[in-house]
């Protein structure tokens, strides 16, 4: 789906040399949909440096969690994924990010169609307040063109019993989004992501405005979802992290208060046998 991304005449953007990746957070390489390589990356507001040369690789079809204290740009990090973070006046980045070998800040490349095959799902739940569950599903396909309503209708099933909410909502699909529960609001909104086909799924923390049944349901389905998207998911919670992630990213804020990368490595390794002292603090909660 990426070559929705590049112009016919575009060259496309070369992977950064292996140097340029900490060996920590190096991966395999693959020929799986949605691999990120990010590369010397800094987020600006304005003047103020809020994400400071952060280097890492993110792994296909598996999910990443990004954990650290509050403040140190987890959220602008992962908003710079999709190009979200340049909405904010007077916002930019340094550095590259790739998808699938594609410079996402490249001049051919169009933020609108990166924003459907980088999907994002917010800290909470915002289901189209009006518009019908059906509605929410397919607004970003009405949204590409016209399709023949049994393309749109077979989409709402597709995506609603992908997103665990099928059985919950399939008769009473004309009932306003509002009217589901908070948790069956964010299955919504994550079936809405799905139905434009993206390869990779950004979660700033998806979980953080739910009860413990409607987490548990959350988590459940990324573990599903992880077959068939790259996910990234910030998340405060430790043991979230260490119970969906297969690698995970501690970041931390420097002395001029800009998140940096202190180190990535998989989940298991993070959580009992960090590289790094500040690691090994946050996890076990002696800060943050």
């Amino acid at each position: 789906m990426t070559e929705l991304l590049a112009q016919p005449n575009a060259e496309p953007a070369a992977t950064p040399a292996a140097a340029a990746i900490p060996a920590s957070t190096a991966i395999p390489a693959s020929t799986a949909s949605g691999s990120i390589v990010i590369d010397g990356v800094s987020s600006y507001y304005g003047d103020f440096r809020a994400v400071n040369n952060v280097s890492m690789a993110i792994e296909p079809h598996a999910v990443t969690a990004i954990i650290g204290p509050s403040g140190c740009g987890k959220s602008t990090f992962l908003r710079s994924l999709n190009r979200m973070h340049e909405l904010t006046p007077g916002a930019r980045i340094t550095g590259r990010l790739l998808l699938d070998g594609i410079d996402l800040y490249g001049p051919d490349v169009d933020p609108v169609a990166l924003r459907r095959i980088v999907g994002m799902v917010f800290q909470r739940p915002n289901p189209f307040p009006t518009m019908s569950i059906y509605d929410n599903v397919v607004a970003g396909l009405r949204l590409t063109g016209r399709h023949p309503k049994a393309v749109l209708d077979g989409t709402v099933e597709r995506c609603l019993t992908a997103a665990a909410l099928w059985g919950e909502v399939k008769d009473k699909l004309k009932q306003p989004g509002t009217s589901l529960s908070g948790g069956q609001q964010q299955r919504l909104c994550i079936a809405r992501a799905l139905a434009v086909e993206p390869e990779v799924l950004l979660m700033d923390e998806p979980a953080s405005a739910l009860d413990p049944v409607a987490t548990l349901r959350i988590e459940e389905l990324i573990n599903e979802l992880r077959k068939n998207y790259t996910i990234v998911i910030v998340t405060h919670n430790m043991q979230q992290a260490a119970r969906i992630s297969d690698r995970t990213a501690f970041f931390n804020m420097g002395g001029d208060r800009a998140g940096y990368l202190v180190e990535m490595d998989a989940t298991t390794k993070i959580f009992t046998n960090p590289s790094n002292q500040l690691t090994e603090d946050y996890v076990s909660g002696r800060f943050g």
